[in-house]
């Protein structure tokens, strides 16, 4: 007999037993208020017709909806192994969680993960290492500007990467400003604008530009210079980062979903209130190469002098290197550029651009560093890596990859009680990070995750050192690919700079010594012709 059928039976045979018995005892009438919502609903899933499983199997059909909307749960508390979580794993999230309480964030018994496996990696130590962290420096500084500004920043090496506030609910950007006041380091705005919870504690901030421009925009949506200068000269804004694309959604431009859009968000990015808002996929305020330099510049003037860069995601090579020809053709050059990779991503993205578009973060970074050198820009520039920046470790490989320093956004998400619900794009956030309900903002107390951001910063900061003490240098700056090895086959091992070798400075700007791996990307016709 067919589900549907049976249930029909059932149904019927029920409301006629308890409607007899009744007849004898009427008290047993009591149990309609169990029968009855099972009969109205078995009834209303075999007459619906959005739902063939319901339709098909009344009343126990809907099961199947209520484990699919708890199965994140069930495999998060009960299925995955520690090290299979996705996208962070058990063992990252419970180190930054450590990290965050101040608790020990030593692990007993031997590593967990597959030593043998193709992809591991890990550090190479000296015999010489270092007796104590301190030998090294304690919190080194990176100096952005030096060159070209008059406000020039000294940055910490592990910063707050771009979020902005409507991604996030206005007690995690509180939270994290405070924490990098506290810990003297610095906060990105992504491209949301500049919110009064930026500015309330005080913490250093990175300004980004996105397409939108907002807090920067006219009513057509195109770039503002009276309310950027505004903006840009104000103590807090440290430095100014244009975006022009993103790890997690590289060519596609940032989505704010309408239920996030309240009207006090709007009131801040100069948009309409309770409208889905899609930035534009590119910029209106240049259109090639040299003009975005000119756009670089343009900033830095009218910010007072401040250091102002770009992040991208890398996707045409051949596009990166027009910047970098645009810089020696113009003489202009960013303070910085800030690598995301593929892997980034702590807001809403199509699944398309998630799994799919975009250079990974390392292969990027290396390309990045590589073409700067190539062109003998990279003395002039400083690189940031940011793309799944969690441990000391993470730390330690993009330097020695390329970066000078990194920035982080979904471990400082987990420092503030993010846990990884998958439910950023929702509006539900259950611990009050990515929403803007004010119910769920309330369970995050900012006097308690404020000191936790710090925390993570400094315990992942001094990781990282302890890691440069092992290795025996003596401070970042020394770190290079030959310190990092990696398994390529359960037989090979190379170190990094056996898989990438480093370019020689200057290489790209004599055709005659251009290295094998840049001549396709190179033409008779190029921007400066």
């Amino acid at each position: 007999m067919k589900v549907r059928e049976l249930f029909v039976l059932i149904a019927t045979v029920s409301t006629l037993a308890i409607l007899g018995i009744a007849f004898f005892w009427p008290p047993v009438l009591w149990a309609f208020l169990l029968v009855a919502p099972l009969v109205l609903m078995g009834v209303f899933d075999m007459v619906q017709t959005h739902h063939t499983i319901r339709r098909n199997f009344p009343v126990i059909g809907r099961f199947r909806y209520v484990l699919e909307s708890i199965r994140p749960e069930i495999m998060q508390y009960f299925v995955e192994t520690d090290t299979e979580g996705r996208p962070l794993n058990r063992i990252l999230r419970s180190v930054i969680y450590r990290r965050a309480k101040g608790e020990t964030d030593t692990e007993p018994f031997g590593t967990q993960m597959d030593l043998y496996q193709t992809g591991y990696e890990w550090m190479e130590h000296s015999m010489y290492a270092k007796s104590n962290p301190q030998d090294v420096g304690d919190f080194p500084r990176l100096l952005i500007g030096e060159k070209n500004c008059k406000q020039p920043y000294s940055s910490s090496l592990l910063n707050i990467s771009a979020m902005s506030y409507g991604s996030l609910s206005k007690n995690a950007v509180l939270a994290m400003n405070q924490g990098a006041k506290m810990g003297n380091f610095a906060h990105n705005t992504g491209e949301g604008a500049i919110s009064d919870y930026h500015l309330e504690p005080g913490g250093d901030l990175i300004w980004q530009i996105g397409t939108g421009y907002f807090g920067c925009r006219k009513d057509d949506g195109t770039f503002n210079e009276v309310t950027f200068e505004q903006n840009a000269k104000r103590p807090e804004v440290k430095m100014i980062e244009i975006k022009l694309s993103q790890g997690a959604k590289p060519g596609h431009g940032g989505i704010l979903p309408a239920i996030k859009n309240t009207e006090e968000i709007a009131k801040i990015r100069h948009v309409k209130p309770g409208i889905a808002v899609h930035s534009p996929p590119s910029h209106s305020a240049f259109k090639d190469p040299i003009s975005f330099m000119h756009f670089i510049e343009k900033l830095r003037d009218l910010s007072g002098g401040k250091p102002v860069g770009f992040k991208l995601c890398i996707g045409r090579r051949q596009e990166f290197m027009d910047f970098c020809e645009a810089m020696i053709y113009t003489g202009i050059t960013p303070d910085f550029i800030t690598v995301d990779g593929g892997e980034g991503g702590t807001g809403a993205a199509p699944v398309e651009f998630s799994n799919t578009m975009g250079m990974p973060m390392r292969e990027g970074l290396i390309f990045v560093h590589d073409t700067l050198t190539g062109f003998d820009l990279r003395k002039d520039i400083k690189v940031i890596a940011a793309g799944k920046i969690i441990t000391g470790f993470d730390m330690a490989r993009a330097i020695a990859l390329g970066a000078d320093g990194c920035n982080s956004a979904r471990a400082m998400m987990l420092a503030v009680g993010c846990i990884q619900a998958l439910q950023c794009n929702t509006n539900t956030c259950p611990v009050g990070v990515a929403t803007q309900n004010k119910s769920l903002m309330k369970g995050l107390v900012v006097a308690d995750k404020a000191p936790r951001v710090r925390n993570y910063h400094d315990a992942t900061i001094k990781s990282f050192l302890e890691l440069i003490a092992a290795a025996g240098l003596n401070g970042p700056h020394e770190l290079r690919r030959e310190h990092i090895s990696k398994r390529m086959g359960k037989f090979e091992v190379k170190n990094y700079d056996e898989i990438y070798p480093y370019i020689p400075t200057g290489s790209l700007l004599d055709i005659a010594n251009i290295p094998e791996s840049y001549q396709r990307y190179f033409q008779l016709t190029r921007i400066m012709n």
